[in-house]
């Protein structure tokens, strides 16, 4: 996040797109809540289903899956035309801004309705509403990443915050929110193929001889392969051995049949977790990790908010925290490693981390600190871009919308959306051993429309057999509104149900994110 959690009470206008907030990231959906009941802020909602929030906002911008770019220039299309984007701001503290106009110009109200189904009058109104006075706010999420086009919806929506000024100051940004707890601090830390901690390149010459120094090591000069490229390797046999640590992928993965196939064709799986999931039942060797109760470290929020984790209950049997672990392992296989302690990690953070400089265990008590925090007498950073981006000028990318990899047909004629609810978590690894949970939420049921239920004389509860291009599960049915004619919606939370057999593993091509948000399915009703 650009911002911080609590300075959405900042906000005047918060506009969510490609977040279900309130089940997804309860607390932050809550907090949303209580400032649109008590008109602190006003929400606009972009969201192909009827979503919590969407009781919450008068302006709703219902779009079909998979059209956000094109719902996002039409934005700056009325925006740029009624003239209320920030001038001042455009000029001094961007670039590109003509190709940004050339482009979004050609996105009218009326060619937006046709490509998203929003109707214009509510496309004008949101704009004016995000573009007035004051402090406006973006939310988005998975909805927006999933797809072939992640990073050029992510980029769409840094433009609409710039071209209104809405970067820099509190109550605005651009705010993702983060899928599972502590992906800020993996990713902060460089547990992605191309970088190092803070986002340093694997091929700068210079940030690789600094961590070779440190580490005493050869470190790789090319960037490695992100998830979905080591199940296209290892199903061609070109990787022989994967370690995978507090992932359940057997569930959480695009077209899993793929995904199996890769796995059992591995010559050497290694899995590091809690509990035995679907995946380490595929294991050669398991690990048994500890649960956040059972461990000393930090966690880095959503809001990149750096904070202590603390030892509540001894490890159970010969389960022992992922640092340790990893620190025998390493020994093991010849590289030394001697950290008496997480504190011992951090310190080693501090000094090779220009964001988490000022970051040190004396000083995480309370609050903890938010990133930037560059020295210890740095009071760490509410929000970024103050003065300026760290690039210098903002950069206006100039995007076109493009349809998904997938599209409904004559075989296939439903858009599959998938998501969470917030009674289950992710692949149910720890949610679904709570009987509480279970009784809330017990079995995977598909959303359907009712109109799509009597044509097919389907009814609430009854089981049906959904089949994509890569698979077929069977689960219960839910009819409800909240989903559009033509669409369904599952959860991803079932073993039993696996509704991640069915998804599309296209990537987009810079990101590689799978596009889990849209896949074309068939859906027949079957007697159990």
């Amino acid at each position: 996040m650009t911002n911080s959690i609590r300075d959405f009470e900042n906000s005047n206008v918060v506009f969510v797109i490609g977040s279900n907030t309130t089940e997804n990231h309860p607390v932050i959906g809550d907090h949303l809540k209580r400032l649109a009941k008590t008109n602190k802020i006003k929400l606009i909602v972009a969201d192909p289903r009827a979503i919590e929030l969407t009781k919450y906002t008068d302006i709703w911008l219902r779009q079909k899956s998979g059209t956000d770019i094109a719902l996002l220039n039409g934005l700056m299309n009325v925006i740029i035309n009624e003239n209320l984007y920030d001038k001042e701001f455009v000029a001094n503290r961007t670039e590109n801004f003509e190709a940004l106009k050339k482009v979004v110009l050609e996105y009218t109200p009326e060619r937006v309705e046709r490509i998203t189904g929003i109707p214009k009058d509510k496309l004008i109104a949101a704009a004016r509403r995000y573009a007035g006075k004051g402090n406006s706010s973006i939310v988005y999420s998975m909805g927006i990443t999933q797809h072939v086009t992640g990073m050029d919806n992510v980029m769409s929506c840094a433009n609409l915050a710039m071209l209104t000024g809405n970067v820099g100051r509190p109550g605005t940004g651009v705010n993702p929110l983060r899928g599972q707890n502590n992906v800020q601090g993996a990713c902060d830390m460089g547990a992605l193929p191309n970088v190092y901690p803070a986002y340093r390149s694997v091929t700068d010459e210079n940030t690789r001889t600094t961590f070779e120094n440190a580490w005493k090591a050869k470190l790789p000069q090319k960037p490695g392969l992100t998830v979905g490229e080591m199940m296209t390797a290892a199903a061609k046999g070109n990787l022989k051995a994967m370690y995978i640590m507090g992932e359940n992928v057997m569930l959480s993965d695009p077209n899993l049949n793929h995904v199996k196939e890769a796995l059992e064709n591995l010559d050497f799986l290694v899995v590091q977790d809690i509990f035995l999931t679907e995946t380490a039942q595929l294991a050669d060797v398991v690990l048994p990790g500890v649960s956040f109760a059972e461990k000393d470290g930090t966690f880095t929020n959503t809001g990149r908010r750096i904070q202590r984790v603390r030892k509540a209950v001894p490890e159970v049997g010969q389960a022992k925290a992922d640092w340790k672990i990893i620190q025998e392992v390493s020994q093991k296989t010849g590289y030394p490693m001697f950290y008496q302690s997480p504190a011992d990690v951090m310190e080693e953070i501090a000094s090779l981390t220009p964001s988490y400089g000022g970051i040190h265990y004396d000083r995480l008590d309370g609050q903890g600190l938010q990133w930037p925090c560059l020295n210890r007498e740095h009071p760490g950073t509410p929000y970024l871009h103050k003065d300026k981006f760290s690039r210098g000028l903002g950069h206006f990318a100039s995007v076109e919308d493009r349809s998904p990899a997938e599209m409904p047909d004559e075989g296939y004629p439903f858009v599959l959306n998938t998501g969470r609810i917030r009674s289950q978590y992710h692949t149910g690894t720890m949610s679904r051993r709570s009987k509480g949970l279970a009784q809330i939420a017990p079995e995977s049921l598909l959303e359907m429309n009712p109109t799509d239920g009597k044509r097919l004389n389907v009814a609430d509860k009854d089981w049906v057999k959904v089949s994509s291009r890569r698979g077929q599960m069977e689960t219960k049915v839910k009819i409800t509104d909240s989903v559009k004619e033509g669409a369904v919606f599952l959860t991803f939370h079932y073993s039993e149900s696996p509704t991640n057999v069915l998804t599309n593993d296209a990537f987009d091509p810079v990101t590689k994110e799978p596009e889990l948000k849209v896949a074309a399915v068939k859906v027949e009703r079957i007697q159990k």
